[in-house]
Parts: C-alpha cells; structure tokens; sequence
C-alpha cells in the first residue's frame, strides 16, 4: 500500500457552536472528535497526518496531538491565516474570516507530495469511510488530476439544531461526480428538507440526495489547480468581506475542463457532528455508546 497523508481542516473558530469544538471533549475519556478520525485513518492505513489550523491555537493542538500520535504517525501542523496570500491582491482590512476551505487545504502543499484526503475536523466519518477511501487513493495516478470522495445520504447528515451547510452531488451512471454545489442552508421542516436560495426561498431536497462532507481524495495536481484558482478567486473577489473559496470549486473546475474525474463512493454512516453547542449530547452519547459496544478501544492511544 501507497503512503498516504490524512489532512484535517481544523482552523474554523466555530462561531455557530460558541467556541473551538476541534478540541471539546465528547466522550467520558476526553476524546475530541478528531481522535476518532485519526484512530480510524491510522487503523485503515494513512502514514501521515497535516492539522489546518490557526496560529492563536497551535499550541493547544500540538499540546495534545504531540503526546497523543508520538509514535503512531506523522504530524505536521500549517496555519491559515487572512494574509497567506498570494502577493498583489487588495484585502479589505475589516475582513476578520480567512477565506475558506479551498485557501486552508492550499497551507499544506509544502509538506504533502503525495495522495491524500482532506476531512472535516468536527465531523465524524465511520471506520468503514476511511478504509473505502484509501482503497480508492491506491488506484489514483500521482500525475493525474482524477480524484475520489465518499458522499453521504442527505437525510443522515441534519442536525436537530438548527440549519447546516452541505455539497449537493449530482453523478452519473458510472457513480462519477458531474457537479457539486454548496448549499449553504438546509434544515429539516415539519418532517421535509428543505434548502433555502440566495433569495431566501425555500425548495425541498429528496432524503437519498449524495451530499459531501469535505471527505475528498487527492492527488497533489489538485494542489496546483487549486492555487492558480485561488488567484482568479482573488482577482475577482479579494475586498468582499465574506468571500470564500470552497474546495468544490475548483473540483467542479477539474470536471468541466475534462482534466480529471471523481469516483464517488458512498457511505449508509448517519453523521454525528457539532455544529451547534447543542449538537454536543447526543454526539457525547453516541461516542459512549460505540466504546461501550467495543467499536472503539476505551483508551484510543494506550
């Protein structure tokens, strides 16, 4: 088996759940959701981990993931911060965001030369996600602009608290995606989900709708694709206050041009994830509940 690295997108500052959620505790033993991820990406095969993350939290990161992993895997951290840009782009100085998840996963292509995944660090995947992937990342040519990612059915993905933002997938019979659009703002209804537009209206989604969860395959060409999309991004949108660029966007970009495809490979996982502080009792629950069934060892780094 190849080497390959798992990345983690750790840098968001979680305004909807009040606080850094990367590193909230949600089991009786102090498991953040991250631990599970890697647990799981360590047992299915990947050899190196990259944390995305911001400079004000490093240390706390690198305080529990040093001991934690020392051993185990590799571990790089990289930082994304509003003024790693390229040069020569205008930033309003009232913007207070980075730019989003397309500019956090362009941090790591100074230390990532091979395939790898890019996940979520508040979302927690299923064992069986991780082992899929890294079966998929074996087949992807290094030199080629093919990619893979493991989708998820729409109705297993709602949070009880209030809306969540999804990528809505569209494929074709070879389960390949032809497109992927972010929806910013779905919620469950009186029992329908419903998605609502830039206008504010609201259109109803099918509950076997393929969503992505930022669970991507890559090989390191999307890396440069990635960068010179950015710097259009920024041509066209460096003053907005609130502009980001997505990972879908250039993946869309990738498929339009017919440089590259993406396998989509699904997964019948309900998600468990925080976005909301009152997201936290249920995930806390149902974490308990796996070490309890033996699914996860009681101590995850013993």
């Amino acid at each position: 088996m190849k080497e390959h690295t798992l990345v983690i997108l750790a840098a968001g500052m979680g305004s909807r759940y009040g606080g850094l959620k990367q590193l909230d505790k949600m089991s009786d033993d102090g498991d953040t959701i991250i631990d599970f991820s890697l647990f799981d990406a360590i047992e299915a095969g990947f050899k190196k981990v990259v944390f995305i993350i911001r400079e004000s939290f490093k240390e706390d990161f690198k305080k529990i993931y040093d001991e934690r992993l020392k051993g185990k895997v590799q571990v790089e951290y990289v930082c994304q911060e509003i003024e790693k840009i390229p040069a020569g782009y205008k930033v309003s100085p009232e913007r207070v965001k980075p730019w989003g998840t397309g500019h956090a996963t362009l941090m790591i292509k100074d230390v990532v030369d091979g395939n790898f995944i890019v996940i979520n660090g508040d979302d927690f995947y299923s064992k069986g996600a991780f082992k899929t992937i890294i079966k998929a990342l074996d087949a992807l040519d290094v030199d080629s602009y093919n990619m893979c990612m493991v989708g998820y059915n729409l109705k297993n993905t709602l949070s009880d608290n209030g809306y969540v933002s999804r990528g809505e997938c569209f494929v074709n019979e070879n389960m390949e995606l032809t497109n992927i659009i972010e929806r910013t703002h779905i919620e469950e209804i009186d029992g329908v989900i419903k998605r609502q537009d830039e206008a504010g209206n609201l259109e109803t989604m099918a509950e076997d709708t393929i969503v992505s969860m930022n669970f991507w395959g890559f090989t390191p060409k999307y890396l440069e694709a990635l960068e010179e999309g950015f710097k259009s991004f920024l041509a066209e949108r460096s003053t907005e206050l609130k502009s980001e660029f997505y990972i879908p966007t250039v993946v869309n970009s990738i498929i339009e041009s017919g440089k590259g495809s993406v396998k989509v490979l699904t997964s019948d996982a309900k998600w468990m994830g925080v976005t909301y502080a009152e997201d936290r009792p249920v995930v806390v629950g149902e974490v308990n509940r796996l070490k309890k069934e033996n699914i996860y060892p009681r101590n995850l780094w013993q």
